[in-house]
């Protein structure tokens, strides 16, 4: 449902949003979107597969002014994490994450100091991979 149902909805929601002249999706992912944790591998593989449609999905919808953020946050005191005695994040702090992200044009609403310290290593591609190939694909859409 991670991957699949955020694709289902996209495509359904795009030509909506389109016909509004923009709008924009706020896709909740997790911090195991970029490290697979074992005891959650199927869970970490589908957030993986979603953040990668995300980004994907961020440069085709731009074409029709729509905005794409993520949400990247560990644990959230959910009723998934309910049986679990760790530190979670208050939902409506995950929220205003995700709005100040689009407020502010960011591409991503990392919430929490995890998915912070688990971030920082990777490679950002969101800024340097990312606007070559919305190039390319802008290109592709000219021709």
């Amino acid at each position: 449902m991670n991957y699949f149902g955020l694709i289902a909805m996209t495509q359904a929601f795009a030509p909506v949003v389109a016909a509004n002249g923009g709008g924009a999706f706020v896709n909740m992912l997790s911090v195991v979107s970029w490290a697979a944790y074992p005891v959650a591998a199927t869970y970490s593989a589908s957030k993986a597969a979603a953040w990668s449609y995300t980004n994907a999905a961020r440069q085709q919808l731009k074409t029709q002014g729509a905005e794409v953020v993520t949400v990247h946050v560990g644990p959230v005191d959910t009723d998934m994490q309910a049986g679990i005695d760790i530190a979670k994040t208050p939902p409506a702090d995950v929220a205003r994450s995700a709005l100040d992200a689009l407020e502010t044009g960011r591409p991503e609403a990392i919430v929490d100091e995890l998915s912070r310290n688990v971030k920082s290593p990777l490679h950002d591609d969101l800024t340097l991979l990312y606007p070559g190939l919305e190039t390319q694909f802008a290109a592709y859409l000219a021709s």
